[in-house]
């Protein structure tokens, strides 16, 4: 990616971006938007000490979709030569041409189209781009060395891995929209292994992550807290069979906010793979849930200042008090459930748009962790959730889960192998407890969370 200023770099993907939607108009499009994006990624991973892995890339492309007499194709290319351009115009027009007509896929009015000047969310750091292999060898292995110092039990490590990504994107239209951003995230994780009883292996891990570098924790402290969440996890045992309340740690509880925002798009409603469908409206869950879509969030992980299909980002609450107000729809699924867009597209550089959710975030309660914990009495704190088992059709949920047994009120022993289930529409209803610990490393954002009663398998 291009180290000239924000402004230039922006620019020039705006230009690029204007230039080829012109080109699509005179090969016959009626309607032409181009997506450009430039970005470049670094990866590290040093495992018990020695460099594993320097994994540096840059890439440039761009994605046509044109519009023509009811027809619409997508193409995308990484040639940016103006010849190239102007062919790869020209042959996207004769492929909508070719297309099936569809009365939903169609462009947005230019009234919808979002507005200069675009909020800006502060999500680039120019302090990112400075991190080079060299640095970013050092920070890792500084957590992964913290980690493997803390404690003679840590006999092994899958290692430290540090990544930065810098990204600008623009975004133009026949309609009159022209506008881009850019943007910057780091990351860096640290995973641990001591051995256990019969010659178990048991590995914890822990991460930081944040748009801007000064934000990030420091790589001692993550590898220190990788190592104490590991070496928690020694002794674990099975349980018996039995249904208790179930605590969920903020990185098991976005786990379950994941799987909630797939049944909760304009997708899963018109192709009726939902159980929510015909429920908008509705209580579906306690009245201590509240789930709010945030694009605007300054230095969000998922923030952008317009969606995929040009329209203005928009706070969406999708469930208020338990109540689902809000389907979250693309123009496309809007149109075919016969409304408006909630401005919640999103597209890759080849595709289509399709709703999306931004900086998805289970509005905090003001429980501490340890209050949530003693109020469950008896039962078990989730930390990790594995495998896949949701039916979105039916809500039918069941997963492989593993964390510590609660015992009057306190963490007691660490748990493996047990599997959690229960309907969707029963656990949402049952939850009981929210915590105000939120964890803001990604674009999920969630606390500590508590569900009255779940079906946990054992022995």
């Amino acid at each position: 990616m291009s180290h000239g200023s924000q402004r230039d770099v922006v620019a020039d993907l705006v230009d690029i971006a204007a230039r080829t939607v012109e080109l699509a108009r005179k090969a016959g499009a009626e309607v032409a938007e181009a997506l450009v994006r430039d970005g470049s990624e670094l990866t590290v991973k040093v495992r018990l000490g020695e460099t594993e892995l320097v994994k540096e890339a840059a890439s440039r492309a761009l994605g046509l979709r044109v519009f023509a007499h009811g027809r619409a194709a997508v193409t995308y290319t990484s040639d940016f030569g103006a010849a190239a351009l102007a062919s790869f115009a020209r042959s996207t027009v004769e492929l909508a041409r070719l297309a099936e007509p569809d009365e939903c896929n169609l462009p947005p009015a230019a009234d919808e189209l979002a507005q200069a000047p675009l909020p800006d969310l502060d999500l680039w750091d120019e302090r990112t781009l400075a991190v080079d292999a060299a640095w970013a060898i050092r920070e890792a292995t500084r957590g992964e060395a913290a980690a493997r110092a803390a404690d003679a039990r840590v006999t092994n490590s899958d290692g430290g891995t540090f990544s930065r990504t810098a990204g600008a994107s623009a975004f133009a239209t026949s309609a009159g929209f022209a506008g881009g951003y850019r943007g910057t995230y780091s990351a860096l994780s640290v995973e641990p292994l001591a051995e256990d009883e019969g010659g178990k292996k048991r590995t914890g891990s822990y991460w930081t992550a944040a748009r801007h570098l000064a934000e990030l924790e420091d790589a001692e402290q993550v590898g220190l807290e990788a190592t104490r969440r590991t070496l928690a996890k020694l002794g674990a045992r099975k349980i018996d069979t039995c249904e208790a309340p179930v605590v969920f740690d903020p990185d098991a509880a976005r786990g379950l906010l994941r799987e909630f925002f797939g049944v909760t798009t304009g997708a899963a409603f018109y192709r009726k793979s939902s159980y929510l469908v015909g429920q908008e409206g509705q209580v579906v869950a306690s009245p201590l849930l509240t789930i709010v879509d945030e694009p605007l969030l300054p230095r969000g992980p998922g923030s952008r200042p317009y969606d995929g299909d040009g329209l203005p980002s928009r706070r969406n609450v999708v469930v208020d008090a338990g109540r689902l107000t809000t389907v979250l729809c693309d123009l496309y699924s809007a149109r075919k459930l016969g409304r408006r867009s909630t401005g919640s597209a999103a597209r890759g550089v080849g595709g289509s748009p399709g709703p999306s959710a931004s900086n998805l975030v289970l509005q905090p309660g003001t429980a501490t962790r340890e209050e949530i914990v003693r109020g469950a009495g008896r039962g078990l704190y989730v930390t990790e959730l594995m495998g896949f088992g949701f039916n979105a059709v039916t809500g039918d949920f069941s997963r492989g889960a593993s964390g510590f047994w609660i015992e009057g009120g306190e963490l007691t022993y660490p748990v493996t192998e047990v599997t959690i289930s229960a309907n969707f529409a029963d656990l949402w209803r049952n939850l009981d407890a929210v915590g105000c610990d939120v964890d803001r490393r990604s674009s999920l954002v969630c606390p500590t969370l508590r569900v009255a009663r779940m079906m946990i398998a054992g022995r």
